[in-house]
């Protein structure tokens, strides 16, 4: 008993739970839809219940009615074919000299009375010679009459009509090539020649369209069909006629044959379906309708409207309920679901989502409430954006301006070594190079300037370089004449170029190559810095924008400038955005590649923006 009552109460729990968690919208559209869809299955219940019985019967009857009419109009068809058979064997044929008389002429007028129905029609002996023939036509050489089967049908059961299976008209030579589908049509005839009389075979060989035609206009429905069958099951015609002779769809028209006119439900491959069988005549076919039985409803009639009606109008309710329902939710329930929207969007750090301000009196002050405290959190949040974007400008540039002391003092003493020797040219050469050298680096505080300035501030360097190096390497300098008016942040060759001299020119002897080139590339600008010296293998390559230790890297930063390539990859990102920067190409003994993409704007667009 205790553990029953715990059961309860624990059921309870969960459903409190769960009650708790649901919307108010959940809740309140949940309790009506409920139980407005249970008056409504009750009455549809109750309706189905009471006039499916009536629907099946009419659906029989209907059939049936259908059936028959096509019985009628093929019983029609065939009279009129047998009563052609009869005159021409009984009018033209019988008690006939055909070597007196022949039929020639008989043949082609009752060919002709007939053609629309009639393909051709012949005259053959009991050998299987032909004899006469409407329209005249040749026999195939190769063809033997005397094997057909609708011959052997004829000459075995001399007192009967004989209708063959569809097939394709094959006895005559055709000249435009083109053999129809019929059903032959053959009876046992007495043929008389002079004083000698022997036993023929009179054929009709009748279109096999016309049978189409009759069953091609009957519909049971949107699923059901009507097909025709011999008495052996054989398939006279069927709607998929060509899916049955290639194996792919199955009919159960051998057992369906046996059986005699009426209704039938049957269950085929699993499915339920009404089959209606009627008789055709002296010919032993079967006229089969078979319907679905999920598809009854579809049947026309009034009945079946009056019942979809019905239905219909079961569903309009529960849709008229429903559409009641969620608009009484909705106007409950909406402000709070869109406040909340609000407050998702809020939580997945989008600031600027719009702050839903609407509903009753509470709600409306709830939503302006929380739409303030986003706006602060908003401007506090950018405040803390710029202060440490400038801080991180200021870092990198500091950093960025910071000259290798080395440099200058091996500079000094090289031109002081040039004065000592009485080389006066070459240390004016490069006391004038440091000094346009500093210069630029200067640049009266601007951290953006032409591109033309910081190719001859790297030009600069160069020249001194190869003077502290005696000549160990060359330089290139190539600009397109439409890019050095283009803005680029300072100091960035400078690092690059020195990178290459120490650790790519490190070992060369004279057939050094450094070569920066500027180009405008796409809707970019693009500055390039190549050697040929020793290049780097790829671990290497991928740790220099990481900013990654490495024994290479310690190593350079005591020859090179300190600065590193991943300080001027930062800078430039920081400056024109994530998409530019730096990309390193190098293989070892092939030399390294350096491209720095920036975007192409004018120098003096910067200055207006005063963003330097």
């Amino acid at each position: 008993m205790k553990d029953k009552k715990t059961f309860v109460k624990e059921r309870l729990r969960r459903l409190k739970a769960l009650y708790e968690r649901t919307s108010i919208w959940n809740v309140v559209f949940f309790s009506f839809t409920v139980s407005s869809a249970l008056a409504t299955l009750l009455i549809g219940v109750s309706l189905y219940s009471r006039f499916r019985q009536q629907s099946e019967y009419l659906v029989q009857e209907e059939n049936q009615a259908l059936i028959a009419q096509a019985n009628r109009t093929l019983d029609s068809y065939l009279r009129n074919l047998m009563k052609v058979s009869d005159t021409l064997y009984y009018s033209v044929v019988k008690n006939r000299d055909l070597y007196q008389e022949p039929v020639t002429e008989e043949l082609q007028l009752l060919y002709d009375a007939n053609k629309d129905y009639i393909e051709n029609i012949a005259l053959f002996t009991g050998s299987g010679e032909l004899i006469e023939t409407a329209p005249a036509a040749k026999l195939k050489s190769h063809v033997k009459p005397a094997d057909q089967e609708w011959f052997r049908e004829a000459m075995g059961r001399s007192e009967n009509i004989h209708f063959s299976t569809p097939k394709v008209q094959n006895l005559f030579v055709k000249n435009d090539g083109q053999y129809r589908w019929v059903i032959s049509v053959s009876r046992a005839v007495e043929i008389t020649r002079g004083r000698e009389i022997s036993q023929g075979v009179l054929l009709m060989d009748i279109r096999y369209d016309m049978i189409e035609q009759v069953f091609h206009n009957i519909s049971l429905g949107n699923n059901g069909y009507t097909y025709l069958a011999d008495s052996d099951g054989t398939y006279i015609y069927h709607p998929k006629m060509q899916l049955i002779a290639a194996g792919v769809y199955e009919e159960n028209g051998p057992d369906v044959s046996a059986l005699g006119d009426g209704n039938y439900e049957e269950t085929f491959h699993g499915e339920r379906r009404n089959v209606t069988v009627k008789s055709v005549g002296y010919t032993g076919w079967k006229i089969v309708g078979v319907t679905p039985v999920s598809m009854r409803w579809d049947m026309p009639g009034s009945g079946i409207r009056g019942r979809l009606f019905i239905v219909f109008l079961i569903f309009f309710f529960l849709y008229l309920l429903l559409a009641v329902n969620s608009f009484i939710s909705s106007k409950i329930t909406k402000p709070v679901q869109e406040l909340e929207k609000s407050v998702k969007g809020l939580e997945s750090g989008d600031l600027e989502t719009v702050i839903y301000v609407g509903g009753t009196y509470e709600i409306q002050h709830l939503g302006t409430s929380i739409q303030n405290m986003a706006r602060q959190i908003q401007s506090l949040m950018e405040d803390i954006v710029a202060e440490h974007e400038s801080k991180r400008k200021s870092e990198l540039d500091t950093l960025q301006s910071q000259i290798n002391p080395h440099f200058l003092y091996n500079t000094l003493d090289i031109i002081v070594w040039m004065i000592e020797n009485e080389r006066q040219s070459e240390a004016v050469k490069a006391v004038t190079a440091l000094a346009r050298f500093f210069r630029i680096s200067l640049s009266k505080g601007k951290t953006v300037i032409p591109v033309r300035d910081e190719l001859e501030h790297v030009r600069n360097y160069l020249m001194i370089q190869k003077m502290r190096f005696k000549n160990r390497f060359e330089y290139e300098i190539i600009a397109q004449e439409d890019v050095g008016g283009l803005a680029t942040i300072k100091l960035i060759l400078q690092p690059l170029v020195e990178n290459a001299i120490y650790h790519g020119m490190e070992y060369m002897d004279g057939d050094g190559l450094i070569r920066v080139e500027a180009r405008r590339q796409e809707n970019g600008l693009v500055i390039s810095i190549e050697d040929n010296g020793l290049g780097m293998p790829r671990e290497t390559v991928e740790r220099l924008l990481s900013g990654e230790p490495s024994d290479s890297g310690k190593n350079a930063s005591k020859k090179g400038s300190g600065i590193g390539l991943k300080n001027v990859h930062e800078r430039i990102r920081l400056y024109f955005g994530p998409e530019y920067g730096l990309q390193i190409f190098s293989e070892p003994d092939e030399g390294t590649q350096i491209l720095i993409r920036l975007p192409a704007v004018p120098y003096e667009e910067w200055e207006k923006k005063d963003i330097l």
